[in-house]
């Protein structure tokens, strides 16, 4: 415990390092947004609510596209628990997208029946996509094989996935001809800034109280009280 004054000394010390990477970030988002981009020229077809659809489809009539790679292995019967931690902030943010031209969607390579139920139980509303038969999960480095999961080969070949799916999130642009471009895809630790909760977190005195040891404490949001 300090005196106000002393506090808002240091508070005000902070404020200076807080300004300097706003500054930074932002250049770092303006880096991003200037990468190359690279057509997309295979026809990649997925299976939703209203049937098959392509990647062009998921546009929606709007130019811009960000697809949440969430973990859904085909044998599973329900969502990985912390992909399900961060698609529980993507309901309320889809109306603000619309209005900027984006349009947003999860894809899992579990089929979709699979997807309807576990969504249906969460009390989704949000587009979420099955990519099972086809590349894409493998395309975009989120599905892997049993013989891969000791390879480097996740997050541009700096992790190993330890596991058949990973999660992810990747940035898609179609122009008036219609031709589709990749402008962007991060994994891992790159994908914390579209968790809302995590950003709260950080906020507060013990923040994610984790110790290095990732979302251990995360379960989906109807089992919390179970243990």
């Amino acid at each position: 415990m300090v005196p106000h004054d002393e506090w808002l000394e240091v508070r005000k010390q902070l404020l200076a390092k807080e300004k300097e990477f706003t500054r930074v970030r932002d250049e770092m988002t303006r880096r991003l947004r200037d990468l190359p981009w690279e057509a997309v020229d295979k026809e990649y077809v997925f299976e939703g609510a209203s049937g098959e659809v392509t990647l062009a489809d998921l546009f929606d009539g709007r130019s811009q596209l960000l697809v949440y790679h969430f973990m859904f292995d085909p044998g599973d019967e329900v969502g990985c628990p912390i992909c399900s931690f961060w698609a529980d902030n993507f309901n309320p943010v889809g109306v603000h997208l619309h209005a900027r031209d984006v349009s947003m969607v999860a894809v899992s390579q579990a089929p979709f029946a699979k997807l309807a139920a576990y969504r249906e139980r969460m009390g989704w509303s949000f587009p979420w996509l099955s990519s099972f038969g086809s590349d894409f999960n493998f395309d975009f480095a989120v599905s892997f094989t049993p013989e891969q999961g000791d390879e480097p080969v996740y997050n541009y070949g700096t992790i190993a996935p330890r596991d058949t799916q990973r999660e992810g999130l990747s940035v898609f642009y179609k122009d008036d001809s219609g031709r589709i471009f990749h402008t962007y895809s991060a994994y891992a630790r790159g994908i914390d800034i579209v968790n809302t909760a995590y950003n709260y977190l950080d906020l507060v005195p013990k923040g994610r109280d984790e110790d290095g040891r990732g979302p251990f404490w995360v379960r989906r949001h109807d089992e919390y009280g179970r243990d």
